[in-house]
């Protein structure tokens, strides 16, 4: 497999490259050369493999001839000790992605990453320096990931006060090889500044850098399982009992409602979305052969990719601080990669797209959790909501229909516990807010940043 820049494709990259570089050298975002179907004995058994499994059959053809088979099975056994079960809440399925050890969807691009890169730079003596921006989740699922990996040090860009209490510990609170950097400004600000870092000559010849925010194809791919293994199984007319961690009330809330599921269906996907790599890997999934029917790409009033599925003229913005704050971006750098691979017309008969305001965000919260005893994050709460909207609209989905629950709501407990009471904590939380969050704080300057790199 080569993999080609968004904005040249007459040079290609191996995977190694492609994933070690992060961002191509004329700034753009490496896409496969082709998205590569499932065979057709693994798309049909989609829905009793085990997730393991799955997760070896979607990732094997992108980096084919540079991962061995071996290897790659032990990479994904030691990245995903979890799975993500598809449970339904009343009339319609939640997707829990927030299972792993930072209680975000993150951890399942950032763990098979920081194994991936391990194995890619074996035998390197110049150490490797990731460089990450994040609005909230990822950068504590690259800090637990990366965290103690030899020969790799991380610094992550986070927006000063615009992430969680529990997020900043995550991301600030293990030292190490991680460095946090607190900067005073946006998430579109830290984002610019790794993107400008990045361009940067004179550091690329000082450090050996590489990204990790969705912009890396590495973190991108493996986020395509979870959407392959849940179509996979409700498309067999399956979901899962409730796990531990699942945030309900009560045990016998957690007993699963009347939803049942006509086999042969394929389901629809109502994605919270921010910087879309998320719903990204959603699209390479569908291109792949699960049976996904479409998606409902939800943002909060960041509404930048609604607005360009409507008028079709894409606008990036300032972004705006909400309650929903991984999903405050303004200029989506996915969508670069998104209308490589398809056109206007394409991305419209796939994706419908909502924004949602904090308002109704919080309305969510407190009536999913009185009607149904579950707790929503704010994330995951957009999507609710986005799903009502769109259940309501002259342009209603065909079931099934789910939601991809992106956060743990215990990592929002500020927002939500006003809304619910108390919210239950996986084990994985408890042990964070222990930590002592150790930032530097910076201006959004590039001179700065450098200096401090």
């Amino acid at each position: 497999m080569r993999y080609y820049s968004t904005r040249n494709k007459a040079e290609g990259v191996s995977f190694a490259q492609a994933a070690l570089t992060g961002l191509a050298p004329d700034g753009g975002l490496f896409v496969p050369q082709v998205i590569p179907p499932y065979p057709g004995p693994v798309r049909s058994s989609l829905g009793t493999m085990d997730f393991k499994d799955i997760a070896f059959e979607t990732i094997k053809p992108y980096v084919q001839g540079e991962i061995p088979d071996p290897v790659l099975e032990d990479l994904i056994h030691t990245a995903y000790p979890f799975a993500a079960p598809v449970v339904p809440v009343g009339d319609r399925l939640v997707l829990e992605l927030f299972h792993g050890p930072t209680a975000a969807f993150k951890d399942f691009g950032a763990r098979f990453m920081a194994r991936a890169f391990a194995y890619l730079r074996r035998g390197e003596e110049k150490p490797l320096h990731i460089l990450v921006a994040t609005s909230g989740d990822t950068g504590g699922a690259v800090a637990a990931g990366f965290y103690g990996i030899p020969g790799i040090a991380v610094t992550v860009l986070y927006p000063q006060g615009r992430v969680s209490p529990l997020q900043e510990r995550q991301i600030a609170g293990l030292g190490g090889n991680i460095r946090a950097l607190a900067v005073e400004g946006s998430f579109d600000d830290c984002q610019c500044l790794v993107k400008t870092a990045f361009s940067d000559q004179g550091l690329q010849k000082r450090l050996a850098l590489s990204s990790a925010n969705s912009i890396n194809i590495s973190r991108l791919i493996p986020q395509s399982i979870y959407y392959a293994a849940a179509a996979g199984k409700t498309f067999a007319g399956k979901t899962d009992l409730p796990g531990d961690g699942s945030p309900w009330d009560a045990p016998d809330a957690a007993v699963p409602r009347t939803l049942s599921l006509k086999p042969g269906q394929p389901i629809t996907w109502c994605v919270p979305s921010g910087n879309f790599g998320n719903l990204t890997a959603g699209l390479y999934a569908m291109k792949m052969g699960a049976p996904i029917r479409g998606f409902i790409a939800a943002t909060n009033i960041n509404k930048t990719i609604p607005d360009y599925l409507t008028s079709g003229h894409y606008q990036p913005r300032a972004s705006q601080a909400t309650i929903s704050n991984a999903m405050d971006v303004g200029a989506p750098s996915n969508f670069e990669r998104m209308t490589a691979h398809w056109s206007l017309e394409e991305l419209r008969s796939s994706i419908q797209g909502v924004y949602v305001t904090d308002e109704a965000t919080r309305k969510s919260i407190r009536e999913v959790h009185h009607t149904h005893g579950y707790f929503l994050d704010p994330h995951t709460a957009v999507a609710w909501q986005a799903l009502d909207e769109i259940r309501s609209s002259s342009l209603p989905v065909s079931d099934p229909v789910g939601l991809l629950s992106t956060a743990h709501p215990a990592k929002f407990a500020e927002i939500v516990e006003p809304l619910t009471g108390p919210v239950p904590v996986p084990p994985a939380l408890t042990q964070v807010m222990e930590r002592k969050p150790l930032a530097q704080i910076i201006p959004a300057d590039i001179t700065v940043l450098l200096e401090v790199l």
